[in-house]
């Protein structure tokens, strides 16, 4: 992960040094500006993003940033990603591993596919701008993982990764559309959609799907992490994390030693049922684990940093968002540099307790709709809560073979009825049963913030705390301000950016 602002048609140094000033937080590590006949690119690095250039060598002139293929230096590329299938397709273009490998395959696939590119990133996320230094040619993934903004004035283009860089410039901005590209003239074109239809189901052998399902999430833990640089695993005690932990754990000794101890992070709000439930798996799994019990008056402190940074006011996310920034920060303050990551596993396997509602045979349209949730949403979390303290994730359940298999899966696996209830998760919980222990297994899904404990207390506090005639009085005005608590976040974000087109940006919850 990584960060980039772009400024097309006008060449205004104080512009684009103005718009990376407000993302330094995403790669103070390596960092670079390309300037070409009608563009003005900044990129900047993570030490997580390129482990393979160690710390000596980042003063040698053939460190170039934006990112070029040698075969053809003219492009570059300002790339924010991770591709699970890099080993594959390297193989197939014949680029070697070692630094911007996945920069390089980017800039082969364009220069041989042009805009049928994506149909070799099935297994990708990404946001990037490619450039001649004349043209420009822009994306953003399928389901938006990547975050990428846009804006306009007096006929010039920007772009960059976060909305603040944008804000700085003009108050004409948009989030770019997950699934498209843009070319030189600034045309959006879509290319590609979540499916409307559920493919056709593979097969009904329980065993081997079970069997796939956790093959499919090894090789994808295998393809997105080295364990080169310090490495740790976010633990909430949900079955999302505990999953990726305890597979992390086992390549963790392969790769190390037999006798290392991969360390592991939870937070809670008092003793709150993440904090419990991990420290069951973190036993379990033998793992170096550190705790973070935080009040609410800490978590009062940091709100404003956490709207800031998240550029959302969403309630549900800000209140996830808080508890994923204070233990991201502390795994940060304790020299972890990239952060494992159980995100995706309730989208991809249908985790979320009010997909319940619906009967099975409207599970996929509901699913698809929660996907397309994660672009100004979710996604937001996983970016920018660990972005901003200059911290890598990893989230290995984010895999498109993985998407793709478990749309195959049929629904009443995924949301096992049991009585008059349903089992969430069903299949994804069978899987790995015989790997963890019974409490963390068959554990109700609860969100980040439910389960450390912040949602509980934040809307309480903001229910006494604001004026049912503060909240009216907003409302004739913004009628899609949903609460008080939802009320205070707003008044933060507009501060920040405006009460203009940067509130289009942000995506709201169904759930409060």
């Amino acid at each position: 992960m990584s960060g980039f602002a772009v400024v097309y048609n006008k060449k205004d140094r104080l512009e684009i040094e103005s718009m990376f000033r407000l993302i330094k937080h995403r790669g103070p590590y390596l960092s670079g500006k390309f300037e070409g006949q009608q563009i003005l690119m900044a990129q900047n690095y993570l030490k997580g993003d390129i482990p393979e250039i160690p710390s000596s060598v980042l003063d040698k002139t053939e460190i170039c940033v934006p990112a070029f293929n040698p075969r053809f230096p003219e492009f570059k590329i300002c790339y924010d990603g991770q591709m699970g299938n890099w080993e594959e397709r390297a193989e197939t273009m014949g680029e070697a591993n070692g630094p911007f490998r996945e920069e390089r395959l980017l800039l082969e696939l364009y220069r041989q596919y042009g805009t049928h590119m994506f149909e070799y990133l099935d297994d990708a996320i990404f946001s990037f701008v490619i450039s001649d230094g004349k043209d420009l040619f822009a994306a953003r993934d399928l389901l938006g993982i990547k975050t990428l903004f846009y804006g306009r004035k007096n006929g010039t283009l920007y772009l960059s990764s976060e909305l603040k860089s944008l804000t700085e410039i003009t108050d004409d901005i948009y989030e770019f559309p997950p699934g498209h590209y843009m070319d030189s003239t600034g045309t959006l074109v879509k290319f590609g959609e979540l499916p409307k239809n559920p493919p056709e189901v593979l097969h009904t052998d329980l065993e081997q799907m079970m069997e796939d399902i956790r093959s499919i999430i090894q090789k994808s833990l295998r393809l997105r992490v080295d364990f080169s640089i310090p490495t740790a695993g976010l633990l909430s005690g949900g079955m999302d994390s505990s999953v990726i932990n305890t597979l992390a754990v086992d390549l963790f000794k392969e790769k190390i030693g037999a006798n290392a101890r991969l360390k592991t992070f939870a937070l809670g709000v008092g003793e709150s049922e993440d904090i419990k439930s991990a420290r069951i798996l973190a036993e379990h799994i033998n793992s170096d684990h550190h705790e973070l019990i935080v009040d609410l008056n800490e978590i009062l402190e940091v709100l404003p940093k956490v709207i800031y940074y998240l550029e959302s006011f969403d309630p549900s996310l800000v209140r996830s968002s808080v508890s994923n920034y204070l233990i991201s920060k502390y795994a940060s303050d304790q020299g972890i540099e990239v952060l494992l990551s159980g995100e995706g596993g309730d989208e991809i396997f249908c985790g979320y307790i009010y997909l319940k509602e619906f009967p099975t045979e409207e599970l996929f349209a509901k699913q698809m709709e929660c996907i397309g949730f994660l672009h100004n949403n979710a996604s937001l979390r996983l970016d920018r809560m660990n972005h901003c303290n200059s911290v890598r994730v990893v989230a290995p359940l984010i895999s498109g073979e993985l998407f793709r298999y478990v749309l195959a899966v049929p629904s009443e696996y995924k949301q096992k009825p049991d009585g008059d209830q349903k089992i969430e998760k069903w299949i994804f919980r069978k899987a790995f049963e015989q790997y963890l222990p019974e409490a963390i297994t068959w554990r109700v899904k609860q969100e980040f913030s439910q389960g450390s404990g912040s949602a509980d207390i934040l809307p309480s506090y903001f229910n006494d705390n604001l004026s049912d005639e503060a909240l009216k009085t907003v409302q004739a005005e913004y009628p899609f301000i949903r609460s008080k608590e939802e009320l205070y976040y707003f008044q933060i974000f507009t501060k920040h950016f405006g009460n203009g087109r940067a509130i289009d940006t942000v995506g709201q919850w169904i759930r409060l």
